[in-house]
C-alpha cells in the first residue's frame, strides 16, 4: 500500500509518497512561496536529503498539484492522507466528506490561518484525483482523552457545551512520535514525559504512558508559549483594555495578536524567526535577548507544571526547526530544572546530540526530528484497511 501524505500551508505544499510494506519514502518534495513571482517547486532525494529546485509559475495551489503529480511520475496513491487542524465535534482520523469538511469551515475562526488554506487545497484534490481517497489526522485527536480537569476552561459549563469550546490541544502527531521516540530509548513500559515541539508555531504537552493529558494549546492555536508571530498565553483583560483605553478595533487587535506578536511583536517588528533573533542578540539587542529568554522561560514553566502533573519526569524531547536548532533555547529552558533531577551536557547541548543529559542524570533529554508525515501515514493506512486506530 502506498499514502501520499501532504502538508499543506498558506503559501506552501510538501508531500511524501510512503511504501507502508517498507516504510520507505519513495518520493519526496513540495512548493514554496505559491502565489508570489518567486515560487519554486522542489524535488528531494529520499536517500541522500539534496534538494533539486526550479523557479516555476505556482499562482494556485492547483498549479502546486498538478507540479507534483507530474514529478510522482505516474505513482500510484492507495489514498491521499492530510495532517489537518481542527474541526468543531471532528477529531481522530476520517475520511474527508462534506460532513467533514464543513466540521472544519466549522471552526475557521479558531484556526484562521490552517484550516481554510487545507480546505481549498482539499477541494483542489478531488478534483485532480477524483478517485481516490482522501483522508484526514486532526492534530487534536492525539489529546482528544485528556482529563476533564486538564480539558475545560472555567467559563460557564453550558456555553462550553454549546459552543463545543474545551482545550484541544495541536501539533499532535508530533507529540505522538516524539513521545515514542522516549519511549522506545528508556526501554520501560510505564513513562513520564514532556514533549517540546518548538518550531514557528510551538506547543508542550504532558504524555504518561504513551497518552497525553495536558497540553499548552488549546481551543485555539494562538496560546501556549509565545510563536513567530502569535502571542502565546497572554492575559485577557489586554484585549478589552486595547479597545477600550488605546482605541483599537477588535479586528485590529485580532490581527495584533496573531501576526504581529510573539518574536516579531517583542523584537519590535525586527523579524519572528529565530535564527534572525539569536543573531541580534549577540550583536547586544536587548530586546532581542529578552524576547529568547523569555520564550525559553515559558517553555521552563510548563516542563515544571507537567511534572508536577506527571507526578515525577522520566525525559523530557526536543522537536521541531527551534527544538533541534537551538541550543541556546534548550539551555535556557532547562535552566534551574536540576531540582527535577534535569541535568544538562553543555557539549552535547552545544554539538547537537540525540541525548543531551549529562552521564547519571536521573531524566533524560533527547532532541530529534519528528516525523509527523509518517504517523499520519500510519493512521491513513489503518483506516483504509479498517482497522483500529
Amino acid at each position: 500500500m502506498n499514502v501520499l501524505v501532504c502538508n499543506v500551508g498558506s503559501t506552501s505544499l510538501k508531500y511524501q509518497l510512503f511504501d507502508m510494506g517498507t516504510g520507505a519514502v519513495l518520493f519526496k518534495g513540495g512548493a514554496e512561496r505559491v502565489g508570489t513571482a518567486g515560487s519554486v517547486f522542489y524535488v528531494t532525494d529520499p536517500a541522500s536529503g539534496k534538494k533539486r529546485a526550479e523557479a516555476l509559475p505556482l499562482p494556485t495551489h492547483q498549479e502546486a498539484i498538478a507540479a507534483m503529480l507530474s514529478a510522482l511520475g505516474g505513482a500510484n496513491a492507495d489514498c491521499v492522507a492530510f495532517k489537518v487542524v481542527h474541526a468543531r465535534g471532528v477529531t481522530g482520523v476520517q475520511y474527508l466528506t462534506d460532513d467533514v469538511l464543513r466540521a472544519m469551515e466549522a471552526f475557521n475562526a479558531v484556526a484562521p490561518a490552517h484550516n481554510p488554506p487545507y480546505l481549498a487545497a482539499i477541494r483542489l484534490f478531488r478534483k485532480a484525483m477524483p478517485d481516490v481517497p482522501l483522508i484526514g489526522a486532526f492534530e487534536t485527536a492525539f489529546h482528544a482523552d485528556m482529563p476533564p480537569e486538564a480539558k475545560l476552561y472555567s467559563i460557564p459549563v453550558s456555553l462550553s457545551r454549546k459552543y463545543d469550546i474545551h482545550r484541544y490541544g495541536f501539533h499532535g502527531a508530533s507529540h505522538e512520535y516524539l513521545s515514542q521516540f522516549a519511549i522506545a530509548r528508556l526501554g520501560k513500559k510505564h513513562t513520564k514525559i514532556v514533549t517540546c515541539h518548538l518550531g514557528g508555531s510551538g506547543s508542550i504537552c504532558a504524555v504518561k504512558d504513551g497518552k497525553s493529558i495536558d497540553t499548552s494549546m488549546g481551543l485555539s492555536l494562538q496560546c501556549g508559549v509565545m510563536h513567530n508571530n502569535r502571542c502565546g498565553d497572554i492575559d485577557p483583560y489586554i484585549i478589552f483594555y486595547l479597545v477600550e483605553e488605546a482605541g483599537m478595533t477588535l479586528a485590529e487587535v485580532k490581527e495584533l495578536l496573531q501576526t504581529k506578536s510573539g518574536f516579531l511583536g517583542m523584537t519590535d517588528g525586527l523579524s519572528g524567526d529565530l535564527r534572525d533573533v539569536e543573531a541580534a542578540a549577540k550583536n547586544g539587542n536587548a530586546d532581542a535577548e529578552n524576547a529568547i529568554r523569555s520564550y525559553a522561560y515559558s517553555i521552563r514553566k510548563y516542563i515544571g507544571a507537567y511534572t508536577a502533573a506527571l507526578g515525577g519526569l522520566d525525559a523530557v524531547v526536543f522537536g521541531g526547526g527551534i527544538g533541534t536548532g537551538s541550543a541556546t533555547v534548550r539551555r535556557l529552558a532547562l535552566e534551574g530544572l536540576e531540582c527535577f533531577g534535569v541535568r544538562l551536557d553543555q557539549a552535547k547541548n552545544e554539538a547537537g546530540a540525540e541525548e543531551i543529559s549529562a552521564d547519571g542524570s536521573p531524566v533524560r533529554v533527547y532532541l530529534t526530528e519528528t516525523n509527523e508525515e509518517w504517523i499520519v501515514a500510519q493512521k491513513a493506512a489503518a483506516l483504509l484497511k479498517g482497522e483500529t486506530i
